[in-house]
């Protein structure tokens, strides 16, 4: 038995806290939002504050929205390096930049912590087979791996800190671009007299290739016109292929769909759409012209 404290306890941070309860890992949650503090609550597990949460030994989830919020809990005042009294090994599980983990990592180790960037390939209902691309600091994983296995059936070992975010980013310009051509095709179907819910009625019959299990929940939110309670965000979306053309270009590329993808998320979130979900993005695409 680990332990285990959860720093950001939304959707994706309930989902693997319900696994490592049944591992009977000693779980603790931290995250400032009533709704999460109230999920913990329904789930017997404790809350502390960040202050309390590198008080002892063990393994600190980060669950996140971005690289701003990492180097606020991490390094940032009252942070986890400000506040640790034992040796922790920080995983974070949020979709950010390499340039953030590896710094990150080098702040940690110099204060003789472990770090893991382990972002997450996978939606929260699949928890449980979860891919991880993993970069670490050297012989981070040893010990953390007993508790990433209980919500994640493949651990791939990248390399370096920062690399699990590279290949994670870049699986969300893959993501962007999925989401982006489907709410391209839901808005000609409309525009051509075809509803979009009888289009996605008519790809799922076919077993065609085209129908990937993305387009699957993409187009059935669209055809039940359903946005809310969102699985993934169009903010979290936005972010995500921003920050995938910022490595891209680092690396001396000029990615030509990412930047298509990236200016009709920066569309949605300037309508307002930020909180919905991403399948919302046809409608930014049907009202163009």
């Amino acid at each position: 038995m680990a332990n285990v404290t959860i720093v950001g306890f939304g959707v994706m941070g309930r989902a693997a806290g319900r696994l490592l309860l049944d591992a009977e890992h000693a779980l603790r949650v931290s995250d400032p939002a009533p709704a999460s503090l109230a999920a913990a609550a329904e789930m017997g597990v404790e809350a502390v504050s960040l202050g309390a949460v590198a008080d002892r030994p063990g393994l600190v989830l980060l669950f996140l929205p971005g690289p701003d919020q990492i180097r606020q809990v991490v390094s940032g005042a009252g942070g986890l390096l400000a506040t640790a009294k034992a040796p922790i090994t920080i995983v974070d599980h949020s979709t950010a930049n390499p340039e953030v983990a590896r710094d990150m990592a080098e702040l940690a180790t110099a204060q003789g912590h472990h770090w893991i960037d382990a972002p997450v390939l996978g939606r929260p209902q699949v928890a449980g087979k979860w891919t991880l691309p993993i970069g670490q600091t050297e012989g981070a994983l040893e010990a953390a791996r007993p508790v990433l296995e209980c919500y994640a059936a493949n651990l791939f070992e990248i390399g370096e800190a920062g690399s699990g975010h590279v290949v994670k980013l870049l699986n969300q310009m893959m993501f962007g671009a999925i989401n982006a051509m489907t709410a391209e095709m839901m808005a000609v179907s409309e525009r051509l007299g075809v509803a979009p819910a009888l289009l996605y009625e008519i790809m799922m019959a076919s077993n065609a290739a085209t129908v990937s299990n993305l387009y699957r929940e993409l187009g059935k939110r669209v055809s039940e016109d359903r946005y809310d309670e969102a699985t993934f965000s169009m903010r979290l979306l936005e972010k995500d292929v921003r920050l995938g053309l910022e490595m891209a270009r680092a690396a001396g590329l000029e990615p030509k769909v990412g930047a298509s993808v990236a200016a009709l998320n920066e569309a949605a979130l300037e309508a307002g759409l930020g909180e919905e979900d991403t399948a919302v993005l046809w409608k930014v695409v049907a009202s163009d012209g």
